[in-house]
């Protein structure tokens, strides 16, 4: 089944999870991972939340190849699939983006210092004059983080939702947002290079590396219900499409298998093909991750401490891949989510208190 029945599009699916649901009925109730229920009465205890609805380990840093085992309930998506190579020297990382930008103003500006941000700014409009299917525009997106002191940190998202941060030691905000600019400059022109498209050519090489890592058959390359199958079956729908445009679908599916939606869909007997279907046209959105936030919420609910020990080996991994150059918006995203259950846990806490 490689497309969702008309009946259920109007049913948008959700990406929480609940603890309410069984795992039988229609199939338009198969394809929803579920739905959150606040009670606190009809939650788990701790160890069958441990057990069955927690979340599974954080994806490790695969390379591209490894994406399929999202697909069968691990693993996440690494560097090598951004578009840069990531040096564990900062100095060669330094050097390189630094010959990124130089090149870069050298054929577009002549020779002389660039201003990276105008310049990032320029290349997606250029993007857009010349016919990118940006459906939210050419707009570059800048976020420092809050602080009144140095080191100064900012994050930059691109118009297809890729985001990168400074990854030098900045004494100013204006030198952090310069630093986000220059990398993700880097990582946008790298990415119009012919090597950085899916081809068929790419899909077969990927398949059979694939295979080899994991110790698979070619049966399973050719089965779209395995792992495998699932993996190729991603890289034929995207086939033509740059590797940031591929990495940003896979967001997708990389916060749904941190949230432990993935596991809960594959419970309730719905399909890889039927989740692949719906989410590859999915954008993520505020309704997505209000439900994940939510199911965050069901989980402090029941264990104390849990956001707070998710939030801070988020941190930390957000932290080391912005210092390595890393694309970071599966990071971001995941710490945007726990803030937003925070939020929701102080919300309902305030509800709850006795009025004097």
């Amino acid at each position: 089944m490689e497309s969702i029945p008309d009946s259920i599009r109007p049913q948008r699916l959700q990406p929480g999870i609940g603890f309410g649901s069984g795992s039988t009925g229609t199939l338009r109730s198969s394809l929803r991972p579920g739905v959150t229920v606040p009670i606190a009465p009809l939650l788990p205890s701790p160890a069958s939340l441990c057990a069955s609805s927690g979340p599974p380990p954080p994806p490790p840093p695969l390379q591209l190849h490894s994406l399929y085992g999202t697909m069968g309930g691990g693993g996440g998506l690494g560097p090598g699939a951004a578009g840069l190579c990531n040096p564990g020297n900062p100095t060669v990382l330094k050097e390189a983006v630094e010959a990124v930008v130089r090149s870069f103003a050298k054929h577009t500006q002549g020779y002389g210092r660039v201003n990276v941000v105008e310049a990032l700014q320029e290349f997606w409009q250029m993007k857009l004059t010349r016919g990118a299917d940006l459906r939210n525009g050419a707009l570059v997106v800048y976020e420092m983080v809050p602080s009144n002191n140095p080191p100064y940190v900012c994050y930059v998202s691109l118009p297809g939702g890729s985001c990168f941060g400074s990854f030098q030691f900045c004494p100013t905000k204006a030198e952090a947002r310069r630093s986000a600019a220059k990398i993700a400059l880097m990582n946008s022109v790298f990415n119009e290079h012919p090597s950085r498209r899916i081809t068929d050519d790419f899909i077969e090489k990927s398949v059979c590396e694939a295979l080899a890592s994991f110790n698979g058959n070619r049966e399973e390359a050719d089965n779209p219900g395995t792992g495998i199958g699932a993996f190729r079956f991603m890289l034929e729908s995207n086939k033509g499409k740059s590797m940031l445009e591929f990495q940003e679908l896979m967001t997708v599916f990389q916060l749904l298998h941190w949230n432990g939606s993935l596991k809960a869909m594959r419970e309730r007997q719905c399909s890889r093909q039927e989740v692949l279907a719906h989410y590859s046209h999915r954008a993520l959105d505020d309704d997505m991750r209000t439900q994940m936030a939510a199911d965050w919420v069901n989980r402090e609910q029941g264990v104390a401490g849990t956001i707070a020990q998710e939030l801070a080996s988020t941190e930390r991994e957000l932290e080391e891949a912005r210092l390595a150059g890393r694309e970071l918006r599966f990071h971001k995203e995941k710490k945007d989510i726990l803030m937003l259950a925070v939020g929701q846990l102080n919300a309902a806490n305030t509800a709850t208190l006795p009025s004097h």
